[in-house]
């Protein structure tokens, strides 16, 4: 499998040594990474054309229906992918459907007013954002009874959600949009049925496999649960092979390529709508411990009063002890780095990041192996 931090080191924008032209011509995005290693993807014209044409080809079974008003309300910006690339999968989708390109930092006031004046009948956006658009509308006593699909992406949908999208939105189904990502590409289209974690491999444009954990073999039975690792079969300028897509996932129909994810691998994590890769974490709270007093860190993710959180769980000689500067430090130094968890905060859709001491024997192993747990997802299954 490829190796995350050699790949995105040889992966630069100045004097790569992973892409396989010059770049003349492509569209470049940013992944999930920290402002202080930010990390790039890039697609040529007919690469960008191939992905969003399959991806919206998945829509339809996500729901997607002839004559559709569907809102986009994924975030823009910034070399952020997803709402043009949600935009132009719709555009190439094989049913016509007319598209609203909203996005997901205007105004509620004005989204709510478009939603209404086109009596919009189908929502595509991250849970985060939809929900709190849903949290708005129900202050204001209102309701969007138009709507027939909530199709989310990008992030976790949680059982504790559901409510305040159903009185929000009471003829509206929520539905998974389908399972893709910038750096590792198509992922999984949506499979119709009560469990929006199920998807199917985008065959035949990428080959997924799902490898165990601790010997890196292809699991071949279903409900053995694995690392997600994807193989683009279309994309040259930036080849993505047996690439790991940073989630846990385990067949359900391994002979028909479906799958249910399961959960963020230790590549990286999602909480709400803000993704931090592991290494990159470390690599800050490295940096901030300049007295070199901790000798273990995992990230928790917890899930409290309806909103994400994460916990830095970080292993002293002492945990007892009050480190407060310290906790100061890291805490500063990763909402440095990764501004958009200060924003989230702010706007109330995710926690505060906490700081957790322990003792290194407390940190969270393997079972089988003893190896340390890197990422521990304490949420409910979603």
């Amino acid at each position: 499998m490829i190796p995350q931090t050699e790949f995105w080191r040889a992966n630069s924008p100045r004097d790569n040594t992973l892409l396989t032209a010059p770049l003349e011509e492509a569209v470049v995005f940013r992944s999930g990474g920290t402002t202080g290693a930010p990390k790039f993807s890039y697609y040529t014209r007919d690469e960008w054309r191939e992905f969003t044409a399959a991806f919206g080809a998945g829509i339809v079974n996500a729901g997607l229906r002839p004559g559709h008003r569907v809102a986009d309300l994924f975030y823009a910006g910034d070399l952020y992918a997803s709402f043009s690339f949600v935009l132009d999968s719709l555009h190439r989708a094989p049913v016509a459907n007319v598209r609203l390109p909203i996005g997901g930092a205007a105004p509620w006031e004005s989204t709510a007013a478009t939603l209404e004046e086109f009596r919009v009948q189908a929502v595509a956006g991250t849970p985060t954002t939809l929900c709190a658009l849903a949290e708005r509308l129900a202050l204001a006593g209102r309701t969007l009874p138009a709507v027939e699909l909530v199709l989310f992406g990008g992030e976790c949908l949680f059982g504790d959600q559901l409510p305040l999208l159903t009185a929000t939105f009471p003829n509206a189904e929520a539905r998974s949009l389908g399972y893709a990502s910038v750096d590792a590409g198509l992922l999984g289209e949506a499979v119709p049925g009560d469990d929006p974690r199920i998807h199917r491999a985008f065959i035949p444009h990428t080959v997924v496999e799902i490898v165990d954990d601790e010997n890196g073999h292809p699991v071949e039975r279903d409900g053995v649960p694995g690392r997600l690792v994807v193989t683009d079969l279309r994309r040259r300028l930036m080849p993505v092979l047996r690439y790991p897509a940073g989630d846990r996932a385990e067949w359900v129909d391994r002979d028909a390529s479906v799958f249910r994810i399961l959960g963020r691998a230790e590549e990286g994590v999602r909480v709400g709508p803000v993704t931090l890769h592991t290494q990159d974490v470390h690599d800050i709270v490295t940096a901030a411990d300049t007295t070199r007093e901790v000798t273990g860190l995992q990230l928790v993710v917890r899930r409290e009063d309806g909103r994400d959180g994460l916990v830095l769980r970080l292993a002293t000689g002492e945990p007892n002890g009050a480190r407060p500067a310290l906790a100061q430090a890291v805490t500063a130094a990763v909402l440095a780095q990764r501004p958009l968890y200060g924003s989230a905060v702010a706007a109330g859709h995710v926690n505060p990041l906490v700081v957790e001491w322990a003792h290194h024997r407390d940190l969270t192993v393997n079972s089988r192996s003893g190896k340390l747990v890197r990422v521990v997802d304490e949420r409910p299954l979603s």
